[in-house]
């Protein structure tokens, strides 16, 4: 009702929550034992749909005990590339450091200084996104048979000549597909689960939003690595020249 008033405090109240918790998870006291399950789920959810996936399109029909079975044995390799991703991350985190001290010291304030920080912060931020839209391909060539992190970093590196732009739009793209997909979920869940909550005070034990982001997050991890995946296979089949 607030809502349709003009009051729009519980949407951004709504908002800030739902970043609160995809930014510091479901809770903020995780143990690195929970942390090391959550990431190990991660990967092994990724292998599985990528292994899945690649049996479906060769023409078989596995079973999921199969794909959970059968997937794990490139893990090894998979952390290995995700640590290459990690490494390549490490510009846009300076971006990142830079930017928050240069507004703490005002230094944005100023015309010249402001406008080198932003050219810095970009410069930077684009050889982050130069360097890992290679490695997510990369993600998926180290889960081929007998291949090894650094030989599927340069197969992917070669893949992705002359069509890294492309591959970047195409990321980007997906990344925004998600973050559309959570906000026009997320929120109205959010504000369904406090009004519940103070309509019917029995149903306030519910983790309506927990269980909401934990099924949300599987989704997500199922469409990324379906849509990572697919990216790869068009452009290994690909007969265009590259750009």
């Amino acid at each position: 009702g607030d809502l349709f008033k003009g009051d729009f405090g519980p949407l951004a109240q709504a908002g800030l929550l739902l970043a609160a918790s995809v930014s510091s998870g479901l809770t903020p006291d995780v143990t690195q034992a929970q942390s090391v399950i959550g990431s190990l789920a991660a990967l092994f959810g990724w292998l599985a749909t990528v292994w899945a996936l690649r049996t479906v399109l060769a023409g078989h029909k596995p079973r999921l005990r199969d794909a959970l079975y059968n997937s794990g044995s490139p893990v090894l390799a998979t952390v290995l590339v995700s640590f290459v991703a990690v490494i390549q991350l490490l510009p846009a985190a300076i971006a990142l450091i830079i930017y928050t001290a240069a507004q703490t010291s005002g230094m944005l304030e100023n015309g010249i200084s402001a406008m080198l920080v932003w050219v810095s912060v970009s410069l930077l931020c684009i050889l982050s996104l130069y360097w890992i839209s290679s490695t997510f391909i990369a993600l998926v060539v180290v889960t081929l048979p007998g291949m090894y992190p650094l030989r599927a970093v340069r197969a992917a590196g070669d893949l992705v000549v002359g069509r890294r732009l492309r591959v970047l739009y195409r990321l980007l793209w997906m990344i925004f597909v998600v973050v559309a997909v959570w906000i026009l979920l997320m929120i109205p869940i959010i504000l369904f689960d406090d009004w519940i909550k103070k309509l019917v005070a029995a149903v306030s034990w519910l983790p309506i939003v927990p269980l909401s982001i934990i099924s949300l997050s599987a989704a997500t991890l199922v469409f990324t690595s379906s849509y990572i995946y697919l990216l790869y296979r068009r452009i290994v089949d690909d007969d265009a020249a590259p750009v």
